[in-house]
């Protein structure tokens, strides 16, 4: 059985490639077939997989274990000496940017807390990492490390990215090392998926596991297209669909993180819903999908820009929006100064608009960061609701989030956003809030 097993085996390799120039050995395949080269990433891998390292991190160490641990403590109650410092554990990925200074980008999440970053190169060489930057609402931070003949990758045009290119990820999924997957764009411009505050994802098949996160997803000329982030799937286990940081959104990202070592975010100034078709149908606008202003507020960058109550933005810089979100992402994700080009219904005429993103300072100081969305409840009363908390922010540091609603101030109701700005006037050192989340309501004193 085994000979005409091999038999039939080698008469299939016959049929299927005809004359092999090189002879063909059992589970080799042949480097040349009918005198063409055979494709292989090998070549493009060489090159890249250089400059993907391994991240490890120490967590820090805290409460009854950090004094258990603390030297004077076992000496005074004469406890033995133990080892009990935690191991460094692998924890994702990362890819140099740039050799010369040594800067990695990996994801925030990867890094988060880390009391010791410790970075592996594909040679084995190691180094101890240093926090450039962070910025949690996107998930993704700069680290830099200090060793000579690094290798980095280019940054690709992921505008230029179509469905169906092909892809490659490399991490170092569950801590074994250095591993390489292949597949295909599978979609662009994801949004709207929970994992992220500012979300604006490839999706990929090519395999992505726990400890890819912060690893590259290149393309077949070895250009970096994105950072792998995060998948969906049960248990955490691969089933195809991957999610990857754009190169255009990263970049974006680490300049500002190398020059600043935070992300400042600008806003238009507007509050807005989102187009349904009773709305489309009230307001006369024969488009599907996009959002209606519903607020400018005095002086913003929507404001100066010409936007006005009504307006049916449809795009931004070209690209449609289809929800809130999208418009929040579009917005949230460029730098301040930036120009945005919004494609607007007036009327149901198409014309575009030009503003610049700039950073809302409110009278108040307490309240920046924050972005507030007036609604309509059923029965026709107006509220206020928070639409977006920056990280940072007095609003984060007193655990309030968005989707809060904002009954009063310095209890006084309010049922506008102006009547909230118009109140938390009164006194710029403190407010009190009435805050409703869910079927509770407490308050909360922000200083």
């Amino acid at each position: 059985m085994k000979m005409n097993f091999k038999a039939t085996l080698l008469g299939v390799l016959l049929l299927v490639c005809g004359n092999v120039s090189t002879v063909v050995l059992a589970g080799v395949l042949p480097a040349f077939v009918n005198g063409q080269a055979v494709p292989s990433l090998a070549p493009m891998l060489d090159k890249v997989t250089p400059a993907v390292v391994n991240i490890s991190t120490l967590g820090p160490t805290s409460g009854r274990n950090a004094l258990r641990d603390d030297p004077f403590f076992r000496r005074f109650f004469d406890l033995p000496e133990t080892d009990a410092s935690p191991n460094l554990q692998s924890s994702g990925s990362g890819v140099v940017v740039d050799a010369s200074k040594g800067y990695i980008v990996t994801n925030d999440h990867v890094i988060e807390n880390a009391s010791q970053i410790l970075v592996t190169l594909a040679d084995g060489r190691d180094a101890v990492a240093t926090l450039v930057g962070s910025d949690p609402e996107a998930d993704v931070a700069v680290i830099k490390i200090e060793l000579p003949n690094l290798v980095a990758l280019e940054w690709a045009d992921s505008s230029a990215l179509r469905v169906g290119d092909f892809c490659v990820a490399i991490g170092n999924p569950f801590g074994l090392g250095q591993t390489v997957t292949s597949g295909i764009v599978s979609a662009l411009g994801r949004s709207g998926l929970g994992i992220e505050d500012f979300e604006d994802f490839i999706q990929t098949d090519a395999s992505i596991n726990p400890g890819n996160s912060g690893g590259a997803l290149v393309s077949l000329e070895g250009e970096l297209i994105g950072i792998n982030t995060a998948i969906v799937g049960p248990s955490g286990g691969n089933v195809g669909i991957g999610f990857a940081i754009p190169a255009n959104m990263a970049v974006n990202i680490i300049d500002q993180l190398i020059l600043h070592g935070a992300v400042k975010r600008g806003a238009l100034g507007i509050a807005a819903q989102e187009l349904t078709p009773k709305l489309a149908e009230a307001f006369g606008v024969k488009a599907r999908y996009g959002v209606i202003v519903s607020r400018i507020r005095k002086g913003s960058p929507a404001d100066k820009a010409g936007l006005q109550l009504g307006d049916v933005i449809t795009a931004i810089d070209g690209r449609p929006v289809r929800n809130l979100s999208a418009v929040k992402n579009r917005i949230g994700l460029v730098r301040l100064g930036q120009r945005m080009q919004l494609s607007v219904l007036r009327n149901n005429n198409l014309i575009d608009i030009n503003a610049v993103v700039e950073e809302l300072v409110y009278m108040n100081p307490l309240l920046d960061g924050v972005e507030f969305e007036s609604l309509i409840s059923s029965n026709g009363g107006s509220y206020v609701v928070v639409s977006s908390v920056a990280a940072g922010s007095k609003f984060d540091r007193y655990g309030l989030d968005e989707g809060d609603v904002i009954l009063s101030v310095n209890r006084r109701r309010v049922d506008t956003i102006e009547e909230l700005e118009q109140m938390a006037e009164i006194n710029q050192q403190e407010i009190l809030l009435l805050v409703q989340r869910g079927q509770s309501t407490q308050y909360v004193r922000i200083r």
